[in-house]
């Protein structure tokens, strides 16, 4: 138990009293555990970054920063790679999973706080709890052999009718013709994107419900006493409170998208240069390039890989660090730090 005593006789009135907070035993154990598991986390990350670094130092000085940020082509034997390709088809798989899965997401984490009852509220968060539990592999296995399949007519109606707009374009293909070749719909980034995009969807859900289910009460009785509608308290009370919430979830979700690799490694088809039409066949991705890529590098293409590596490991630590920042900063966030 925490007590506070004075350091000042309480006849002393001229001045405040100076409070001296005394942790009980139990309270001290806490606040160490707490501590040196903090410690721990940010020395493994650091750790982890260093080692990226240390291997990556032989790639990047033989090619230069410059260029190895900006080369589309991935060739260490001939010294000529970058990240240029495999970085932009990254950020568009991540993209197409935010786009997929950020409505799902809010309407399913409001429905679930604001309208369910209870019994379904129960069974609506354990399936969202085992959504997160099931394994990339069976995402990726389900695309291949299932979802791809059945998407690949959804491709051709939006380039058939959006292909005057350059992201939705695929190079080959003919809108008048009765049989299409399906082939230049398949293993394309859009595709992988759904998969990601089921996948990051009960992390953003769980985020969110937890955010919104913290909104103030009495704010909630205070809008219905005024003659709010549910939408009305959901608009002028729950999404205002919970917005925090809602971006960090979505930055989260992000970090997670970006580094997805089995699931995207066994969808796509790997090309390495950089192309914006997401429903045409071909993408790639850093994480499922290195998993592509490792059994076969020798010492120099290891250390292009771990290169490759780190670049995507300042990207997703820096998405993520800015999602709590946005956490901490927002009053769900505050509030949960109270």
């Amino acid at each position: 138990m925490t007590t506070l005593t004075s350091d000042l006789d309480p006849g002393d009135f001229g001045e405040p009293r100076a409070l001296t907070t005394r942790y009980s035993l139990t309270d001290r154990i806490f606040r160490g555990t707490s501590r040196s598991a903090g410690t721990f986390v940010l020395l493994v990350m650091v750790l982890v970054g260093g080692f990226l670094t240390a291997h990556a130092v032989r790639a990047i000085s033989s090619v230069g920063v410059v260029k190895f940020v900006t080369t589309q082509e991935w060739s260490p034997e001939t010294n000529h790679f970058g990240i240029a390709a495999v970085l932009t088809f990254t950020v568009l798989i991540a993209m197409v999973a935010l786009t997929v899965a950020v409505p799902l997401s809010l309407g399913g984490a409001l429905f679930i706080t604001e309208i369910a009852p209870p019994r379904l509220k129960k069974i609506m968060t354990s399936v969202i709890d085992l959504m997160a539990a099931v394994p990339s592999v069976v995402y990726g296995l389900w695309g291949l052999s299932y979802l791809q399949n059945h998407v690949v007519g959804l491709s051709y109606w939006i380039s058939t009718y959006f292909g005057w707009i350059p992201l939705f374009k695929v190079d080959g293909a003919e809108p008048g013709n009765p049989l299409p070749n399906t082939a230049l719909y398949t293993s394309s980034t859009f595709i992988a994107g759904l998969i990601v995009g089921m996948m990051i969807i009960p992390i953003q859900t769980s985020m969110m419900v937890e955010s919104f289910s913290r909104a103030p009460q009495g704010e909630r009785e205070g809008a219905y006493a005024l003659g709010a509608t549910r939408w009305g308290v959901i608009r002028s009370v729950v999404l205002p409170f919970g917005k925090g919430g809602i971006i960090g979830g979505v930055m989260l979700g992000l970090g997670r998208a970006l580094g997805e690799t089995i699931a995207i490694y066994l969808i796509i088809s790997p090309v390495f240069s950089v192309s914006f039409h997401v429903l045409q066949n071909g993408s790639n991705s850093v994480a499922a390039m290195i998993a592509l890529r490792y059994g076969e590098a020798n010492s120099f293409a290891m250390s292009a890989l771990m290169a490759a590596g780190l670049a995507l490991f300042l990207l997703t630590m820096a998405i993520n660090f800015t999602a709590s920042m946005i956490i901490s900063r927002s009053r769900s966030g505050a509030e949960s730090e109270v």
